[in-house]
């Protein structure tokens, strides 16, 4: 049987780095981000990469430390507006992006991950999200093409996982990691809990072991909040 766990996320990612590749990066906001895998990946440093991730983080924390140190090249996201370092390479093309609409980011990751090659959807037609691309008539409405997406590492986050690298996520923490796992030619998974074989109920398995290559249990986990939101005192 292959060991699938490493000791951290530095041999984690040993021979899988390399300038110029393309990583998908689960999490929606600080919600679900591999942080310690990013931290390794910015340690690494890599650079010339192309990230396919909902949004860059912030600042100093998730995919912002690799904008701080100018690692990524592009970004392939939907929403970035939490992020000025973000902005201020983008304004001064310094950043290369491609925007999608959430909904059909996801779908292109999921589509990747299915072998679908490209789809159509009615989201963006008549927009700039269309220019270049084909736009085909079913039915008396338009649809534009999208292409699926693959990339050569994913990196996500699991609340918990059996040494086989079956994976369950936590609540929100699921967002983009499930199908991000599915998309890569390697996906690595950072996880908060590590059990046996046959400890996870099979119902309860989000993400088969077969796409996942590689697991770091993390021994210290810390979770940020990107806004903290409380009620005030009466």
């Amino acid at each position: 049987m292959v060991d699938k766990v490493y000791p951290d996320a530095v041999s984690a990612l040993a021979g899988v780095l390399r300038d110029g590749m393309t990583i998908m990066s689960g999490g929606f906001g600080l919600c679900g981000i591999p942080a310690t895998l990013i931290e390794a990946i910015r340690e690494s440093g890599v650079k010339d990469l192309t990230v396919i991730s909902n949004n860059a983080g912030i600042d100093d924390a998730g995919l912002g430390m690799l904008l701080v140190t100018r690692q990524i090249k592009k970004m392939i996201s939907s929403y970035v507006g939490e992020n000025q370092t973000f902005a201020k390479q983008y304004l001064a093309g310094e950043l290369e992006i491609e925007f999608n609409p959430q909904g059909t980011l996801a779908e292109r990751i999921r589509a990747g991950g299915a072998g679908v090659p490209a789809f159509f959807t009615r989201t963006g037609v008549g927009t700039l999200i269309a220019e270049g691309k084909e736009v085909r008539n079913f039915d008396g409405v338009d649809y534009v093409m999208e292409r699926g997406l693959r990339a050569d590492l994913a990196v996500v986050h699991a609340w918990k996982a059996d040494t086989e690298g079956n994976l369950v996520y936590r609540k929100t923490a699921r967002n983009f990691n499930p199908i991000m796992a599915t998309a890569a030619a390697v996906t690595v998974a950072e996880v908060e809990i590590m059990v046996d074989p046959g400890e996870i109920d099979p119902d309860h398995i989000i993400t088969p072991g077969v796409f996942v290559k590689r697991l770091v249990p993390l021994v210290n986990v810390h979770k940020r909040i990107e806004q903290r939101t409380v009620r005030k005192r009466a």
